[in-house]
C-alpha cells in the first residue's frame, strides 16, 4: 500500500462483485482509494441477511455504497436500510450513497431512511440497466435467440452501468454531491423490441422479441421453476417500473459528471466485441467469433 493510499479513508462497496459494484471497486482502486468489498465471500464478510456481519464490515469505513440485495422493492427493505444506516452512523461512517430504483415507491421509502440517517447522503436512481442483456436477467434470452417479455412496447431509456459507476464514485469521493438525488438514464428511450433489434444487428444474429402478457410471463417463469420470491419481484418490476412512468430521459448523468450519458448503441457495440455473447456462435461485426 502506498502512502497516498494509506492516508485515504476506506470505502465499503456492498454488492462489490455485482454489475455496478464491481465497476465501482475497479474505479476506486485505479484512483488509489482503499476499498472493502461487501460480499459474503469477502475477507471481511458482509451479508444483508446477517446483521452480525455489518459492524466488522463497517469498521474503519468513511463512505458506503449501498446496493441492497435482492432489491429495494422486496418486503422489509426499508427496515433493513434503516438499521444499516443506524449501524453505519454508530461505526463512524460519514457518507452513504444509495443505489435506488427510479419510479419505485418502495425504493423511495428506503431513500428516506438514508436521508434521515444524519449522515451525508447521495441517491442514485436507476431503472433498467443496459447490461441486463449481457450480464444479467436477459442474457440467456439473448443467447437463445428469443427475448420474451411483457410491456415490450413501452420505451425505456436504458442506463449504462459505467455511467452509474462513474456517478457513484464521484459521490463517494467528492463533497459536491451531498444531498443530491440523481436520476440516471441513457440519452434516448427504446422499447425492448427496438433494443433487441439493435443487439441482433450488431451480432448479425436472428434474435426475436416476443411480447408476452404479464400472466403468460409469470406462468413461463413458474414453469421453469424460478423461485417464487424472484417471480414476485419480476412481476412487480414489470408491472410498476415498466408502465411508462420512466420513459422520459433525464439529465442526471450530466448534472453529476458534466458529460452526456452513454448511448445504448455504444453498449451494444462494446458487448458485441467482448465475450458477452460468445455463445451466439457467429462472428461479430468486425471481429472474429472467438473474440
Amino acid at each position: 500500500m502506498t502512502n497516498s493510499t494509506a492516508c485515504r479513508p476506506r470505502i465499503l462497496v456492498t454488492g462489490g462483485t455485482g454489475k455496478t459494484g464491481s465497476r465501482i471497486v475497479t474505479r476506486l482502486r485505479q484512483s488509489w482509494h482503499p476499498v472493502r468489498i461487501g460480499s459474503r465471500t469477502a475477507t471481511v464478510p458482509f451479508d444483508w441477511d446477517d446483521r452480525g456481519t455489518w459492524a466488522p464490515a463497517l469498521n474503519g469505513v468513511y463512505a458506503v455504497y449501498i446496493a441492497y440485495q435482492p432489491d429495494l422493492a422486496v418486503p422489509g427493505a426499508p427496515i433493513a436500510i434503516h438499521r444499516f444506516a443506524a449501524a453505519a452512523k454508530v461505526a463512524g461512517v460519514r457518507k452513504l450513497v444509495l443505489l435506488s430504483g427510479r419510479g419505485e415507491p418502495q425504493a423511495q421509502k428506503c431513500e428516506r431512511m438514508v436521508q434521515d440517517s444524519g449522515l451525508d447522503w447521495t441517491v442514485v436512481r436507476c431503472s433498467f440497466f443496459a447490461q441486463n442483456f449481457s450480464e444479467g436477467a436477459f442474457t440467456d434470452y439473448v443467447l437463445a435467440g428469443e427475448v420474451a417479455l411483457p410491456n415490450g412496447d413501452v420505451p425505456e431509456p436504458f442506463v449504462h452501468a459505467d455511467d452509474i459507476a462513474d456517478v457513484a464514485v464521484a459521490a463517494l469521493t467528492e463533497d459536491t454531491h451531498k444531498g443530491e438525488v440523481y436520476e440516471l438514464t441513457g440519452p434516448r428511450a427504446l422499447t425492448f423490441a427496438e433494443a433487441v433489434a439493435e443487439i441482433a444487428a450488431a451480432t448479425e444474429r436472428e434474435i426475436a422479441f416476443v411480447p408476452l402478457s404479464r400472466t403468460d410471463f409469470i406462468a413461463a417463469l413458474t414453469e421453469y421453476q424460478v423461485p417464487s420470491d424472484a417471480v414476485s419481484l419480476l412481476d412487480y418490476l414489470f408491472g410498476t417500473v415498466l408502465d411508462g412512468r420512466n420513459s422520459a430521459t433525464t439529465d442526471g448523468v450530466h448534472r453529476a459528471l458534466g458529460r452526456q450519458p452513454k448511448d445504448f448503441a455504444e453498449y451494444v457495440r462494446d458487448a458485441a466485441h467482448s465475450t458477452a455473447w460468445n455463445a451466439l456462435g457467429r462472428k461479430i461485426i468486425g471481429r472474429p467469433a472467438t473474440r
